[in-house]
């Protein structure tokens, strides 16, 4: 018999079946007569985290629950997500790279400074990731900062640095591919929406056990981290609107999170790419059509 047990001790306890990584809540009852507590697999999570006991955990989704569970904290915090501040790439429509700020982008830095001392977070953690734009962002704030290499960007691979017009130019069967299935598709040596959630596991596993923390990053890293918390799908994870110079603050609440956005009032260009409006299996087809011809 595979499933997990949960059984909470607060003031009472609680009983969750846990079956390929499913939730179901059962009603409130003693179980120690149930079954013998050595053929299940469970953890007991004791006064809401203070002590774990964990037995016959046998496979790879048992142990990542394990892990989800001892990772998680019941305390009151909020995550602040925004983008670096507008880089030179932005200005010129090109993706990845490692560019600076722009002017109107070391605006944004300082006034992502006014915006954490008006709001006194004296005690914010800051993450960066290790590119130029979002640790310039986060020299402005005058306060330590922690650089976490897997916050970088998506790799984009041979398309590193291209704008979307080159991509479709000198790539044209990758363009309408990764239209037609943004979240699978994987740039040429590089990487997927769905290999980027994969790496920020650990990010966002340290999210949840910290205090309050400020996250600068990146557009497609803040869409992966807003789709978490949102429970967004993986259709509409990269087509989530997270606009430069705005700040994102989420505030756990039961079953969900309380989003509040802030605008900080320094003006950058549009980094947004909707969904397409032609259907990208047509395109595909015409590109492969129009191969065909010559």
């Amino acid at each position: 018999m595979q499933f997990i047990c949960i059984i909470l001790y607060v003031h009472s306890s609680a009983y969750i079946a846990l079956t390929q990584g499913v939730c179901e809540e059962m009603t409130y009852e003693m179980i120690q007569n149930t079954f013998p507590e050595e053929d299940l697999s469970f953890i007991k999570v004791m006064n809401v985290g203070r002590r774990y006991l964990v037995n016959r955990v046998q496979d790879y989704i048992q142990s990542k629950i394990v892990y989800y569970l001892m990772n998680i904290h019941v305390h009151s915090h909020s995550i602040y997500l925004c983008r670096h501040g507008e880089s030179e790439h932005n200005v010129q429509g090109r993706i990845g790279g490692d560019s600076e700020l722009s002017p109107r982008g070391r605006q944004f830095a300082s006034a992502l400074r006014e915006f954490i001392e008006e709001h006194k977070l004296s005690d914010l953690k800051v993450w960066t990731s290790q590119l130029r734009r979002t640790i310039q962002t986060a020299e402005e704030l005058g306060v330590p900062y922690e650089q976490w290499k897997i916050l970088n960007e998506i790799d984009a691979g041979v398309c590193e640095e291209m704008t979307y017009e080159m991509i479709q130019n000198t790539f044209p069967e990758e363009f309408a591919l990764r239209d037609q299935d943004k979240y699978h598709y994987r740039y040429p040596g590089g990487e997927s929406y769905q290999d980027l959630v994969q790496r920020l596991e650990p990010v966002i596993m340290e999210l949840e056990r910290q205090g309050n923390v400020l996250v600068i990053c990146h557009q497609a890293v803040m869409r992966c981290l807003l789709a978490y918390f949102l429970d967004k799908s993986g259709d509409d994870l990269p087509y989530l609107k997270c606009p430069l110079h705005t700040v994102m603050k989420l505030t756990p609440v039961a079953y969900g999170c309380k989003v509040e956005m802030f605008y900080l009032n320094v003006e950058a260009v549009n980094t947004h790419r909707d969904r397409p409006l032609v259907s990208p299996h047509l395109a595909l087809t015409t590109i492969q059509a129009a191969h065909l011809c010559f």
